[in-house]
């Protein structure tokens, strides 16, 4: 078999991939948390912007609890991120399918309720019971509930599509009509949920939630966190992107939930009064590391090429390309720069497309080694911030020097590569103008 040949064979697997229900569903769902997450993310903002004195100011105004209204907020949205999530994924899962997506979501979340710790320990040792832990609401329950969500997607759709229930006559309502064709695959969901109890309980003294959170969350967030996964992802990215499959919409299907249970496990040291700077517990593979640092102006960092574009194009096509791309590009929008050069299956961009923000990743990570830019917690920007005041936003002037380097080194490397695309344009518009 032939290079093409495997490649071609790739391209179709990732495609293939890409259509996946569950994998649909997840993208999908992600995508519906983000007003929960984004809106989060600006009241922790407020709460700790990063500039000097900002918290003594509040203080002298407001008093000494004056962020706990805020914090509030971060605690009914990032603290139960896998209860928002169980609902999310199972609606958009459901609905896919053309089917009542809102019952379906209602019993996903009774049954990621059903089978999560019904009791804390508090300090004092003592135990609280009949309540629900934001501990396995949050961040160490997401595997649990997409796998929650799955279960009870599968279920409910089976049973629907095949009349596995209670059948009302035609003259009843169709609300009626949808909540007592739920009742039977409500009863299974339930059952299932109730035997994954007992089971857990009674032969581990365990509950689903740990269980998974140790034989398989743990594993995949230190390999998404390891410099090696992290490489996989943004080049994973750039290369489906390149051949005209939709990267981050793939990759991000199976690396979003562990990347944001790194930037809420994160979160927790800072909650609990440590640091992430200098900090070996804190993760470094984030939501804000890929969507922010590796990914300015968008997938492939094309802010770095716009500005390349604008240096050296002599072109009629990507001079006014160029200048059609670039206010978008600002917002991380970079679709006409990827469809409109194009980027997709332009041999001259392929290395620098893939290159750059692997580069990128490696400054950033190298950054937060030597203790220079910290790791990220649960404060994100809304993704069309524009560079350097999305990395001023996240950790202060050190965030946005980070940003500024990564955009310096993709203008660097895109360089050539443009120069010669250019050139090769020039030489057809000759061609054209002469025939």
């Amino acid at each position: 078999m032939s290079r093409q040949e495997m490649f071609n064979k790739f391209l179709e697997v990732m495609n293939r991939f890409a259509q996946i229900k569950a994998i649909v569903a997840v993208k999908d769902g992600f995508i519906m948390t983000t007003p929960f997450t984004i809106c989060g993310s600006l009241f922790l903002l407020i709460a700790c912007l990063p500039i000097p004195g900002w918290n003594e100011l509040m203080v002298s105004m407001f008093g000494e609890n004056w962020a706990a209204p805020l914090f509030a907020v971060c605690g009914g949205t990032f603290s139960i991120l896998a209860l928002i999530v169980v609902v999310c994924v199972t609606y958009k899962y459901v609905a896919n399918e053309g089917l009542d997506g809102m019952t379906a979501a209602g019993l996903a979340l009774a049954a990621f309720v059903i089978i999560i710790p019904p009791e804390v320990v508090l300090e004092g040792g003592q135990v609280a019971g009949n309540v629900i832990p934001k501990n396995w609401a949050g961040s160490n329950g997401i595997i649990t509930a997409l796998l929650v969500a799955f279960a009870t997607s599968y279920i409910y759709c089976y049973c629907v599509k095949n009349h596995i229930g209670i059948k009302m006559p035609e003259s009843v309502p169709g609300g009626v009509v949808r909540a007592f064709e739920a009742l039977t695959p409500g009863f299974l969901v339930f059952l299932l949920a109730s035997i994954i109890w007992g089971v857990c309980h009674f032969a581990g003294n365990t509950s689903a939630p740990e269980l998974v959170f140790s034989m398989i969350q743990t594993p995949l967030q230190s390999l998404t966190d390891t410099l090696f996964g992290g490489t996989v992802i943004v080049g994973l990215q750039s290369l489906l992107f390149w051949a005209g499959i939709h990267g981050p919409n793939v990759v991000n299907g199976v690396a979003t939930p562990m990347l944001m249970a790194n930037t809420l496990d994160n979160q927790a040291l800072l909650d609990a009064g440590q640091t992430l700077l200098n900090n070996p517990a804190a993760k470094f593979m984030t939501m804000q590391v890929n969507d922010v640092f590796v990914k300015s102006g968008g997938c492939g960092l094309t802010m770095g090429l716009i500005i390349a574009s604008y240096m050296v194009s002599k072109s009629e096509q990507l001079t006014s390309l160029t200048k059609m791309a670039t206010v978008p590009g600002i917002f991380n929008i970079n679709e006409p720069i990827i469809f409109g050069l194009p980027v997709v299956f332009n041999p001259f961009l392929l290395v620098p497309f893939i290159l750059v923000p692997i580069v990128a990743l490696f400054v950033t990570y190298t950054a937060m080694i030597i203790g220079f830019l910290s790791p990220m917690g649960a404060v994100q920007v809304p993704w069309t911030t524009p560079p350097i005041i999305a990395g001023l936003l996240l950790d202060g002037w050190q965030g946005a020097v980070i940003q500024i380097i990564n955009l310096a080194l993709a203008v660097v490397i895109y360089l050539p590569f443009v120069k010669k695309m250019d050139n090769s344009l020039v030489e057809e518009e000759k061609n054209g103008e002469a025939a």
